[in-house]
């Protein structure tokens, strides 16, 4: 597991912790304000967590691993989300996935080296009469092919 260099934080991340100092069913509550704070959660923010609130590594990784919205890695400056629901699956999402893959030199779940983009596959984004489709930040771009994928990520370089 990843641990933050985020000494500029600390100070910050304590102060959350210390507000549910004790309280460990302030748990979820204080991994969204840290993650926010931080922006994943590394080994060394859990632990501060479990000792600053009376739980376990253990407990706490559980929770963290538990709920997709909680990371443990860094993530990107551009969320990428491919949509592999059926009607995108079916017309063409796993080659835009694989393209992307190969083109950004990373894996689904993933951050490229320089920080910029993290690749995620998602079941359904709700807009199956454009599929394929994928997310940049949230923002819905569909009728995807490989290439307009990949010019689309350009756009955000």
């Amino acid at each position: 597991m990843e641990t933050c260099q985020c000494e500029a934080k600390w100070e910050e991340l304590e102060k959350i912790i210390d507000a549910h100092r004790g309280q460990p069913s302030a748990l979820i509550e204080v991994l969204h304000q840290s993650q926010e704070l931080v922006g994943y959660l590394p080994r060394n923010v859990q632990v501060a967590i479990a000792d600053g609130l009376g739980l376990s590594l253990s407990q706490v990784y559980s929770v963290v691993s538990f709920y997709n919205h909680f990371t443990t890695k860094p993530k990107g400056k551009y969320q990428v989300s491919v949509c592999m629901g059926t009607a995108c699956f079916v017309k063409g999402a796993p080659a835009i996935l694989e393209r992307l893959e190969q083109e950004l030199g990373t894996k689904v779940g993933d951050t490229t080296a320089d920080g910029r983009f993290t690749i995620n596959q998602v079941r359904c984004l709700g807009c199956c009469a454009l599929g394929p489709v994928m997310t940049v930040n949230q923002k819905a771009h569909g009728r995807l092919t490989p290439d307009t994928a990949l010019e689309i990520l350009k756009e955000y370089q």
